[in-house]
């Protein structure tokens, strides 16, 4: 009993100090670190991670530390092709990033499990965009964590076509296991990235959700993110105005600069496989779930 107090004593500690840093700012100065190229100073801050984090740098197309141009070039680095074959099944649900699984399974209402005790609504996590909600109702739901050793680009779990953009705003807390335990409604306080695509499954949610550290959010079609806006921002892809953004499974759709969380939301159509636990390690292509094609007016 006093063990189990000191360690709920320890955790709540931890978030206050959480509660309390400067999320923003130090995540800009990590974002200046991670982009130094003076040949001395990155290539020890890479070979350093390397050791300390046991990369398997033999996945890499460029498999030599020091050729990466700065850190930030190291930790978004590309893997060879065959590292990470991509399920091919008609049917099949892709893992779109390597990492562990922190929670799966039935969205229940608009309810979203968190961790034990704690649950988060689709509404907030949305961003407020109410609209969306309602396909997603009683859906599946993945969550994904990327640790610092995980490769860190984004992959379409299914081919789809880009409807939509909503950037929310928010704090930039650790999505550490230890975190994610002791902190309600996390996934919708931390500054996010909706992706939102119309696929065979019917409506599909990609969600990049940032973290303390995270120096920032890419997308292939936009690039960086922008912090210019203090409220949710909505950006549709109109194809009348815009070109069509068209990704197939397995292709590349954004990454992250150091580490964070994925959650993909998806309508009744799919089932994410019962292997998919929490705390199972994933990778990228590996069958994540499956589903039957819907009618894309519905």
């Amino acid at each position: 009993m006093h063990i189990t107090y000191l360690k709920d004593l320890m955790n709540k500690l931890l978030i206050l100090i959480q509660t309390l840093l400067p999320h923003h700012l130090l995540s800009r100065c990590m974002q200046w670190l991670t982009k130094v190229r003076w040949p001395a100073f990155k290539n020890l801050f890479i070979q350093t991670f390397v050791r300390l984090y046991k990369v398997d740098m033999s996945l890499a197309q460029e498999p030599e530390p020091t050729r990466y141009q700065h850190f930030n070039d190291f930790f978004t680095r590309a893997l060879r092709p065959e590292a990470r074959p991509v399920i091919n099944a008609d049917d099949a649900i892709a893992c779109p990033v390597d990492g562990t699984i922190s929670q799966s399974g039935v969205i229940s209402d608009d309810q979203i499990f968190q961790a034990k005790g704690f649950n988060y609504s689709l509404n907030n996590l949305l961003g407020g965009a109410s609209d969306k909600v309602d396909p997603f109702r009683n859906g599946q739901f993945a969550t994904i964590y990327l640790s610092p050793r995980d490769y860190h680009r984004i992959h379409m779990p299914v081919s789809g076509r880009l409807l939509e953009t909503i950037y929310v705003p928010g704090r930039l807390f650790s999505v550490n296991k230890r975190t994610t335990e002791h902190l309600p409604n996390l996934f919708a306080r931390n500054e996010r990235l909706v992706t939102l695509f119309e696929t065979d499954t019917g409506p599909m949610a990609l969600i990049l959700v940032g973290a303390l550290f995270v120096s920032g959010i890419e997308t292939v079609w936009d690039g960086p993110i922008t912090r210019q806006h203090s409220s949710p921002h909505h950006h549709l892809y109109d194809s009348d105005t815009d070109k069509d953004i068209i990704l197939n499974r397995g292709e590349e759709m954004g990454r992250f600069n150091m580490g964070s969380t994925v959650i993909l939301l998806f309508n009744q159509s799919v089932t994410i496989t019962d292997k998919m636990q929490a705390n199972t390690p994933v990778q990228m292509g590996q069958l994540l779930g499956n589903y039957f094609k819907t009618n894309r007016s519905n």
